[in-house]
């Protein structure tokens, strides 16, 4: 069997979230979850930390990870690239351990949600392929590049579509009718350690995608809160614990309508579907709606229609939520998330 190597590289420096590799999510350090998803791969070798800390040495030491060297301060900057610290480990390993891998694995701990299977399934893609110089997980774009445009030149107000396909001014055609666009989701990259070595490239040239519907990468407050909200729901169902889930019908389950005509309300099946599977594990769903708080009509009897039409699985309808045009909760959670967990 080859030798198959895990880096996780974990600076101390971090401008959007400070010290976000080692800040503290659902009880651990965001760096444990990486260290723990490459344990629990059943064809990783060795799992080692590449980073400048002493601090973020201990904690790696502590979850299992090894750490035989600390990454110079040169190759540990705001601009280092990722193929001056592989190149690094890499060559640090054959000249003081004599150890070579033969395949790297890059799990950046910036995504503490990461399925270990994945790891294994894109490992397998490349050892099946000898052509091949790397694999790297992606999922799908968020927003179309045939809808994208470049200026031809800095102050010309005349573009040029981005990219083209096989659709005639693809730019005017139904987003539907579009190919399905993927974004690289920096969760894991399997490469070739020659590709690395002498080819001087994280990726090669023959590059398979491995497609996810997660993406967890954390850059901001925002991703932080959101990521560790999926973090807990996760937990809850392997524990088995039964929470209340409160959720919101217009936007939600109904599609909303022009001048809230809510009896013309369509049904969003996906969302209603990952809402009845919380329900048949025993969660406690209550459903709150605005609906008529600030015309004072009762929507009471159409709601309770749709949600029967509708199979939506609760176990109280509640109204009188006020009819805000903005709400802020600590708690707020996006329902496409559970995508990811269920």
């Amino acid at each position: 069997m080859p030798n198959i190597l895990a880096i996780i590289p974990a600076r101390s420096g971090s401008k959007s979230v400070k010290d976000k590799n080692i800040r503290i999510m659902n009880g651990k350090p965001m760096l444990a979850y990486s260290i723990e998803h490459a344990l629990r791969s059943k064809l990783i070798d060795r799992v080692i930390v590449s980073t400048d800390s002493l601090v973020y040495q201990e904690i790696a030491c502590r979850f299992g990870a090894e750490i035989p060297f600390l990454r110079p301060t040169e190759i540990s900057m705001d601009a280092s690239l990722d193929i001056e610290v592989f190149d690094h480990a890499l060559r640090w390993l054959a000249k003081n351990e004599n150890y070579h891998a033969d395949i790297c694995v890059h799990l950046r701990p910036t995504h503490p949600i990461r399925d270990p299977q994945d790891i294994d399934n894109m490992i397998a893609q490349l050892l099946a392929d000898p052509s091949l110089d790397a694999v790297r997980s992606v999922s799908p774009a968020k927003q179309t590049p045939y809808k994208m445009w470049l200026f031809q030149e800095q102050d010309s107000c005349l573009m040029t579509p981005l990219v083209s396909c096989d659709i005639p001014d693809a730019y005017n055609a139904p987003r539907q009718k579009l190919p399905q666009a993927y974004m690289q989701n920096a969760c894991i990259d399997v490469i070739r350690t020659s590709t690395i070595l002498e080819k001087h490239s994280m990726t090669g040239k023959r590059i398979a995608g491995y497609k996810m519907q997660y993406d967890f990468d954390i850059d901001t407050e925002e991703e932080f809160l959101r990521t560790e909200r999926v973090m807990l729901l996760q937990q809850a169902i392997h524990e088995g614990r039964k929470l209340k889930i409160c959720c919101d019908i217009d936007g939600v389950i109904a599609a909303k309508t022009l001048g809230n005509s809510y009896d013309k309300a369509t049904p969003m099946k996906n969302n209603i579907r990952l809402l009845n599977a919380l329900y048949d594990r025993g969660f406690y769903i209550v459903l709150f709606t605005a609906r008529g708080y600030k015309t004072g009509i009762d929507w009471k009897g159409v709601t309770v229609r749709q949600m029967e039409e509708w199979h939506v699985h609760y176990h109280e309808l509640l109204f009188g939520k006020p009819d805000a045009d903005i709400y802020i909760d600590d708690k707020f959670f996006e329902i496409s998330d559970l995508s990811a967990i269920l």
